[in-house]
């Protein structure tokens, strides 16, 4: 198998060996007419033809600009060449800093947008409502994903519906959509049955003396509803037991079904992360990774359990269209939809694992950060658990009539959301010549270059006290329900993206609020409060001393959100809850 970085190198051969034809030819040339071209004036030459070329785009691209009634959008001005020290910035804090850092302190000194224009390649950053409304809706056809982030994303996504485009991506939509058109019954069993065995679990701990890592479990309960949901296979990832805390000793070695479960849950965060990590590093990404793929040993294990599930799949499928399943039955999975509308195998994984990813990644991420919340204002905590003993009762089941009924919940879910955004980055390509709109009355639209990648954040937009007011770094649940919420949302919806937007809006939206508010139901029906315990992981993985004198949220969080395609706790989030006194 040919490496990216051998694949990028093959290609840069070719290019500097018509480079070198040229210079060999014109040597030829000189030395006919009698002239000797020492090595250092073809160098020269060359470097200057390149200077030459970076010129002439700036040029035609400031005139395009000026005809369009547009100006460039700002570039950043780094101290090495290529702002390659701005590259590696970003690096090192998306390694090590908090979400934002390096992009936050751009905004200070350049504005709401800017390009990064690393290695001499534009790339445009905004975090204005305005721009992501034209990119997300108002423009869609002319922002895409696009072929370089297909080429980046495609050794994990493929080209299932979040790294295609046009008619595939069509198509991949066109064969969920029916899937999500309507609440299921059978959701709520599933989401009930593994509430009941995650919440039992976490007891089981408490009692023995222990705090539980709560991410860790949100990503079990998730893994396994969503397996259920998407195949009618679930993958056990509960029966593996909960871990223990860094410092204490076990001889606990997982087996059979449990270490899959793990290996695989692993394996697939891994994957995500290094896919992450490539558009930091720029269009030179493949040199990161000459000697192997580094996404190829994670989705090895990740491709040896899906694999023997879509097989079944497809060996299963109905051959009449008469015994098909139908959409619509509760006990239908979304495998047992897909199969019927294609048993192409490649298709079908990567379209499952894009909806794996989006189902079950940020829900989890959502439900660690909603609990680390809900710890650290305990005032919320109260008042959302009386308005679930008032709604549902200490021991009922959820149901969607209890959930549309609980406004607070939602408003809670709803502002976790926005301070801590599930997907806090993405990026779109430009396809034609276009502009962004101008941010005030006293500034011009932004041109945008054809083929130009264009980044956009809405982890810092929702935190932009421009947008949300003063109090925008606060955890308020109430900014959902009070006059903030015609002051600011109503009139801009557009600064609260939690599910993206446009003909790309997230399809399961309902699924996941409906998932998210059966189990903090359930939580809260069983605890009555949560303490955190950041003892209990390893200390590399705690908020670094130095954060205690940044500014904003930063300074005072207890724990250390991290990003790779979704947000997630570093070292993971490990609290103890006290039982509710009618719990059982």
């Amino acid at each position: 198998m040919i490496t990216p970085g051998i694949s990028f190198l093959g290609r840069t051969v070719v290019s500097a060996g018509s480079l070198y034809l040229g210079t060999v030819c014109l040597t030829r040339f000189a030395t006919k007419l009698g002239i000797s071209l020492p090595l250092w004036i073809l160098l020269l030459g060359a470097t200057s033809i390149f200077a030459l070329r970076i010129l002439y785009v700036g040029i035609v691209r400031r005139r395009q600009a000026a005809r369009m009634g547009a100006r460039l959008a700002s570039p950043l001005k780094g101290k090495r060449f290529g702002n390659l020290d701005i590259m590696l910035k970003l690096i090192d804090r998306f390694n090590n800093g908090y979400p934002g850092d390096g992009f936050a302190e751009f905004i200070a000194e350049s504005g709401t947008c800017f390009n990064l224009h690393v290695m001499f390649e534009d790339v445009i950053f905004t975090v204005e409502p305005s721009h992501i409304k034209t990119i997300l809706a108002s423009d869609f056809e002319n922002y895409v994903k696009g072929d370089k982030f297909r080429h980046t994303m495609s050794s994990v996504l493929g080209t299932g519906v979040f790294n295609s485009d046009g008619e595939m991506w069509k198509f991949h939509r066109s064969m969920t959509r029916p899937f999500f058109s309507h609440d299921r019954i059978s959701h709520f069993n599933t989401f009930d049955r593994y509430a009941e065995d995650a919440i039992t679990q976490m007891k089981a701990r408490f009692r023995a003396g222990y705090p539980v890592d709560f991410q860790d479990l949100m990503s079990r309960f998730t893994l396994d509803s969503a397996t259920e949901f998407l195949f009618g296979n679930c993958v056990h990832s509960l029966s593996a037991g909960l871990p223990y805390p860094h410092n204490v000793a076990t001889t606990e070695a997982l087996t059979g079904k449990a270490k899959i479960a793990q290996d695989f849950a692993q394996a697939f965060a891994d994957a995500q992360t290094i896919i992450a990590q490539r558009p930091r590093k720029s269009w030179l990404w493949p040199l990161f990774e000459i000697f192997k793929d580094d996404t190829a040993a994670p989705m090895r294990i990740v491709n040896s359990f899906i694999d023997p599930i879509l097989q079944e799949a497809i060996a299963k499928k109905q051959p009449h269209a008469s015994e098909k399943k139908n959409v619509d039955d509760d006990d239908t999975t979304l495998l047992d939809h897909l199969v019927q509308m294609t048993t192409n195998p490649v298709v079908l994984k990567d379209e499952i694992l894009n909806i794996l990813i989006a189902g079950r990644d940020t829900t989890a991420g959502t439900l660690t950060v909603a609990l680390y919340l809900l710890s650290t204002h305990p005032h919320v905590m109260t008042r959302l658990r009386e308005e679930v003993m008032t709604k549902v009762g200490p021991t009922d089941r959820p149901t969607y009539d209890h959930i549309r009924d609980m406004k607070y919940l939602r408003a809670v879910i709803n502002e976790t959301m926005r301070v801590f955004s599930p997907v806090p980055f993405n990026i779109r390509e430009s396809v034609k010549a276009s502009t962004l709109p101008a941010t005030s009355s006293l500034d011009t639209p932004i041109y945008v270059p054809p083929k130009t990648s264009i980044g956009y954040s809405v982890f810092l937009m929702h935190r932009r006290k421009d947008l949300w007011g003063p109090d925008a770094d606060e955890f308020d649940p109430d900014r959902f329900l009070d006059e903030r919420l015609h002051k600011y949302l109503t009139p801009k919806p557009f600064i609260f993206l939690p599910f993206n937007a446009g003909p790309r809006i997230c399809l399961g939206q309902q699924f996941a609020y409906n998932e998210m508010s059966f189990m903090l139901i359930r939580l809260l029906q069983s605890f009555s409060s949560i303490t955190l315990h950041p003892e209990a992981q390893h200390p590399d993985t705690r908020p670094p001393a130095d954060w205690a004198q940044a500014e904003g949220r930063k300074s005072r969080e207890q724990f250390w959100p991290k990003v790779h395609l979704t947000m997630y706790a570093h070292g993971g989030l490990w609290i103890r809850m006290t039982e509710a006194e009618n719990a059982d």
